[in-house]
């Protein structure tokens, strides 16, 4: 399967995805990363490990449709099958969502439905939950709101601040987003409605 990043920061996700895809299991090909942010660490991370990288800066374009059209005929000139948005910091328009001949997932810092949108760690300190978590989810017309493939919860403990917490959280997306990946890759998920089946080896 032939896939495409699209980060907008530090890349850490990506780079969790290149290191199972030269591990070979990630079971899929990274064949680009793209970018709203042309001094994101994500494209140097993508070229340090030979993957063709694009920048989509805003300032270049007159409006967001024509940046959306660029990103998408990109994608097709990559022959892309699917879209990981890792640390995507735009929020892509319905319209783009809707002329993506491939599935889109993204990853969350939170346990969703819980904590949608920005700041999900913070949002979930404030309000006092005892466990939060990650979520890898397809992306659809909302914000947050797509099926959920997978989860996994983390502690939160009485001492933490957002920075604690970010951080363990992100351990656990580093684990599970490749996860999701491989199995979609695999075939292993099928989507019905909102629920999401996973196949899982016998």
């Amino acid at each position: 399967m032939r896939i495409a990043v699209l980060a907008s920061g530090r890349g850490s996700n990506l780079q969790s995805l290149i290191t199972h895809w030269r591990r070979g299991t990630l079971k899929a090909d990274i064949v680009g990363v793209g970018s709203d942010n042309i001094k994101a660490m994500a494209l140097e991370i993508a070229d340090q490990a030979g993957i063709p990288t694009r920048a989509f800066p805003m300032e270049s374009y007159e409006s967001k449709k024509d940046q959306e059209t660029d990103i998408l005929n990109w994608l097709e000139e990559l022959g892309v099958e699917l879209l990981v948005l890792a640390g995507y910091m735009r929020i892509l328009s319905k319209d783009f969502i809707r002329r993506a001949e491939y599935p889109i997932i993204n990853i969350h810092p939170s346990l969703l439905p819980s904590f949608p949108g920005l700041n999900a760690q913070k949002q979930a300190l404030d309000y006092g939950v005892k466990v939060s978590g990650c979520t890898v989810h397809f992306v659809d017309e909302g914000v947050d709101s797509g099926p959920i493939i997978l989860q996994q919860a983390v502690q939160v403990y009485e001492e933490d601040d957002v920075k604690s917490l970010s951080l363990r959280i992100l351990k656990v997306e580093h684990q599970i987003y490749p996860e999701a990946v491989r199995l979609i890759a695999e075939g292993r998920v099928k989507r019905q409605g909102r629920r999401v089946i996973i196949f899982r080896d016998s």
